[in-house]
């Protein structure tokens, strides 16, 4: 099988750490001891979020008095891609000997006329309390919403088109390559009116970008890999209830966070409604057991999936 899998934000660091290197290469060991099972038997590309990491880098690039202005979102989401692609690549060449591992610092390709620009959403950095975040937003110009119990700054996060690299991430699957790439969805660009291409200060959404790379790829599952064992009809109340297999309609009737699980569940929808393979949510941990059909969230076109034998919509039945 051909799987494109994504590690969620917390994967590499946990809301409440220290954003120190040593923890979060810690976190990566244990992230790349659920994956390395998948690439020892399928082609696997893996994609991450970069939540914590780009915002620290804005932090510590707004403090930067020898600076004339900060680094923009591009440039830090480059960053962060080299950042945590180097991690994942040693790790996962140390649980793999002899297997080629490749981390692409790569752009996706966004609309310069795109709405988000004017309406930042997407949450990057740590938590803070209301009046710190006030004065955050007063000294740097920085806008903030409430995440939970509390604030962090949102960016703009424009729709993903294309993975620019795609042609040539496709090439190293068909090698034999490991592929690391579209961390924190990719270094948002923009193309010219004679096609030339820039970077634009955003931060694209890892999940929605994920998606676009597995259809363009052709892969045959998609896993959208997080803290919690499956999407939950009813999160938050006194009695959550697991999805464990569903079609793209029926999540779709369900209403889920925006800021959190609502762009995995339209990521996944938006795979299996385009190529009619299987798009899942569920715990990192539980990644080989997904594609095994025994764990997790599971969307088909008939929302029925029995194990990796089923690679096809014709082996896939209504419930």
């Amino acid at each position: 099988m051909r799987i494109v899998a994504a590690l969620g934000g917390n994967a590499l660091l946990e809301r409440g750490q220290r954003p120190d290197a040593a923890l979060q290469q810690a976190n990566a060991v244990l992230a790349v001891r659920a994956l390395a099972p998948l690439a020892e038997r399928h082609e696997v590309v893996i994609t991450h979020g970069n939540g914590p990491q780009v915002g620290l880098l804005a932090l510590e690039s707004a403090a930067d008095t020898s600076l004339t202005v900060p680094y923009p979102f591009d440039v830090l989401g480059a960053q962060t891609q080299g950042m945590i692609g180097y991690w994942l690549l040693q790790t996962l060449q140390n649980a793999l000997p002899g297997r080629q591992v490749v981390a692409l610092i790569n752009q996706t390709l966004v609309s310069a006329a795109d709405p988000a620009f004017d309406k930042p959403a997407k949450f990057i950095g740590p938590v803070y309390g209301e009046r710190t975040a006030q004065k955050l937003g007063e000294t740097h110009g920085w806008s903030f919403s409430r995440d939970g119990e509390h604030w962090r700054r949102v960016v703009p996060s424009p729709e993903p088109l294309r993975v620019v690299e795609t042609r040539a991430i496709r090439q190293l699957l068909e090698s034999g390559a490991v592929v690391v790439c579209a961390g924190g969805g990719g270094v948002p660009v923009v193309r010219d009116e004679v096609g030339k291409l820039a970077g634009v200060e955003a931060v694209i959404d890892k999940d929605l970008a994920t998606a676009k790379l597995a259809e363009a790829l052709e892969a045959d599952a998609l896993l959208l890999l997080t803290d919690v064992p499956a999407v939950q009809r009813g999160y938050g109340t006194p009695a959550p209830e697991n999805i464990a297999r569903t079609t793209p309609a029926l999540l779709r009737a369900e209403k889920f966070p925006a800021g959190s699980m609502g762009p995995k569940v339209e990521a996944v929808c938006r795979f299996v409604e385009v190529t009619g393979d299987l798009g899942a949510i569920g715990a990192l941990a539980d990644a080989e057991a997904m594609i095994d059909g025994a764990a997790g969230t599971l969307v088909t076109p008939g929302g029925d999936y029995g194990g990796r034998g089923d690679l096809g919509p014709a082996s896939w039945t209504a419930q």
